[in-house]
């Protein structure tokens, strides 16, 4: 009797996303601490020196964390209302906030009270920032002007009001320390020099702006607001580079890595992407809770902090790398030793012992080998084989087809298998790998238990889900056929017919160029 040959498992690739070094890269990051705050968090921003303590405003609260802790280390509350954007310089001695009654506080990150507050904004401040000159401060409110404040005399040097709508977000350049750019839901972006009494540039960013950003270059300007997040060459007088559609609702934040080779946005979606910044395609993407409101990369790229609607607060951490200097590695034996051997060749006279190789079956081949058809189904319907490995399934029920059992091992099964072979075959009936030999399945299903139709309404229930989802299928390779001849025919069109023949009333001379022209 000839040995029994295992079941062949079909391979199919498997779908999923492709690993790159940029997914190893931001799978590094410990699972995430949550940390509840007092209301929606509005904004985040790292100190620029260390030990990279992080700001957090929200409600009428601006919180210092530290790297690691989870309470916050200090706590600054001497608003009268909502607090907004607390922001700081970058020396990280200083912190600015503004607030929903228009003013704006000026903090010592060692101290508790105000150092300075800004009067002169009508309503709520939701933009504030520093000149790299550290000694300016230029805040936009929902008055729809951009102003710009002397540190030391707690005086306005000048007052833009230029935008039509709310300015809710900004950066300086650290290049120009007369440099900054306001963003506005009046759709526009502007740049400001504070040496002008006008804006020097324009730019048209088409929806609400929730959020700009500018490389450290100064020659790159990233704008973020509706679905889009758009980049654009200000040295080139604002020509838009590229426009990235990844998410499905509005982008809320941006925020770049140390090196300027990753950009991360977040959005009400509750998706953080990150692109590069040198193809501008996503090389990873974060899902969180809920929708996304604020975004923070540490200067070191240790510590993501994301701010949500509800309030809280999720911090990860990147893993540190193992260090294998001081430990000592188990001495490995010589290469040698494993090919010991391998080139020699057997003589005449020596006699070659080969051991035989034990073979593993499965619990499905066992029963096969011993033609127990109904047993080996059963074997392969359990649910962690249906749920993670269905191309085995499939392959036993096409082996029992080959063998002519596979309807007697349908038949004779009660209620609660019945359910689970309809179940399978409905969810699996669709996928293209699987479906010649689930359609003969269905086949066979439906006429060994037609007659018992109607005694059980689970049953009824399966059966009514296989034939909505055969149903669907139908429809969906009918649109599809109907695609394919509307695409024939576009194509059809596009194809440039060859003339055949000439006009006679020409003369031979034209007719001759117009030939050896085709010819050519």
């Amino acid at each position: 009797m000839a040995a029994y040959k295992p079941v062949v498992v079909q391979a199919c690739p498997k779908l999923g996303e492709k690993i790159t070094q940029d997914t190893l890269y931001w799978r590094g990051y410990k699972t995430p601490v949550q940390i509840k705050e007092f209301g929606a968090i509005n904004k985040i921003d790292f100190s620029p020196v260390p030990p990279y303590n992080y700001a957090v405003t929200a409600s009428s609260r601006i919180h210092i964390y530290g790297r690691y802790s989870q309470e916050p280390i200090k706590t600054f509350s001497r608003f009268r209302d909502a607090a907004y954007c607390a922001t700081y310089r970058d020396d990280g001695r200083l912190l600015a906030a503004g607030s929903e009654d228009g003013s704006i506080c000026l903090f010592d990150v060692s101290g508790k009270a105000p150092l300075r507050q800004f009067e002169g904004h009508t309503k709520p401040v939701h933009l504030v920032g520093f000149l790299s000159d550290k000694y300016r401060i230029f805040s936009g409110g929902d008055d729809y002007s951009s102003n710009l404040w002397d540190i030391p005399s707690a005086t306005e040097i000048i007052s833009y009001s230029e935008h039509t709508d709310y300015v809710r977000c900004g950066c300086a350049s650290k290049v120009n320390a007369d440099v900054f750019i306001t963003g506005s839901y009046d759709h526009t972006v502007k740049l400001f020099d504070a040496r002008t009494k006008s804006s020097v540039l324009t730019i048209e960013h088409g929806h609400p702006v929730e959020s700009v950003l500018l490389f450290p270059s100064g020659g790159l300007l990233v704008s973020a607001g509706g679905r889009y997040v758009k980049v654009w060459d200000v040295l080139k007088g604002g020509q838009l580079l590229v426009s990235l559609k990844n998410h499905h609702k509005t982008v809320t934040c941006l925020c770049l890595n140390s090196s300027g080779q990753r950009l991360l946005s977040g959005s009400l979606d509750r998706h953080v992407k990150i692109y590069s910044t040198t193809s501008y395609k996503v090389v990873h993407s974060f899902n969180y809770a809920t929708s996304i409101l604020s975004l923070a990369l540490s200067p070191e790229d240790e510590t993501i902090v994301v701010g949500m609607t509800n309030g809280v607060l999720n911090v990860k951490h990147r893993k540190p790398e193992e260090k294998s200097e001081n430990t000592q590695k188990k001495r490995q034996p010589a290469y040698r030793t494993y090919v010991k051997g391998r080139t020699y060749m057997p003589k005449q006279e020596d006699f070659c012992v080969s051991k035989p190789v034990k073979r593993v079956l499965r619990k499905y081949d066992k029963l096969l080998r011993s033609f127990q058809s109904s047993k080996a189904l059963d074997a392969v319907l359990e649910p962690p084989i249906m749920l993670h490995t269905p191309e085995v399934t499939v392959a036993v029920m096409q082996e029992l087809h080959r063998r002519g059992t596979l309807r007697s091992a349908l038949a004779g099964r009660d209620e609660k298998q019945v359910n689970l072979l309809l179940t399978f075959v409905a969810r699996r009936v669709i996928e293209p790998r699987f479906t010649p030999v689930l359609v003969t399945v269905a086949d066979m299903i439906t006429d060994i238990y037609q007659p018992v139709v109607g005694q059980s309404a689970i049953v009824d229930k399966q059966f009514l889900k296989l034939q909505e989802a055969i149903g669907k299928e139908i429809d969906y390779q009918e649109e599809l056929l109907e695609v394919l001849g509307m695409m024939d025919t576009l194509f059809a069109t596009f194809t440039k017919k060859k003339d055949t023949c000439l006009e006679e009333n020409k003369s031979n001379g034209v007719t001759e160029i117009i030939e050896t022209n085709m010819n050519f």
